[in-house]
């Protein structure tokens, strides 16, 4: 797991000329129903500090995929895996952070 951006700055500097968020009613039901997180759950993690965006080769096969380690806003980790549609970001899936992914997740919280 390479992080391309891990730190505390605007959401610009994450993810510039990001307009807002384009939402699939499949990917929204399966986030909610699978991993119980809401849409506004998986988009405040782009919104709170710190935040880790990596690139995600694995599953990267037919459109170029990230992840996004982050917090919501009542504190809760979560791992966002998402694609760009343009100027919007596209949650494919959000759940609750792995151990490993914490770890990653702490180490950018002290840095």
């Amino acid at each position: 797991m390479k992080a391309i951006y891990s730190g505390r700055g605007t959401p610009g500097g994450a993810l510039p000329g990001i307009t807002g968020f384009d939402w699939d009613e499949g990917n929204t039901a399966k986030s909610s129903q699978r991993h119980a997180v809401t849409q506004a759950e998986a988009e405040q993690v782009f919104f709170n500090r710190p935040l880790v965006v990596g690139d995600d080769p694995e599953h990267s096969a037919t459109e170029r995929r990230y992840f996004a380690l982050g917090r919501t806003d009542e504190g809760r980790k979560l791992t966002d895996v998402f694609t760009f549609r343009g100027s919007l970001l596209r949650v494919i899936s959000a759940r609750a952070m792995s151990r490993r992914e914490r770890r990653v997740y702490a180490r950018a919280q002290e840095g």
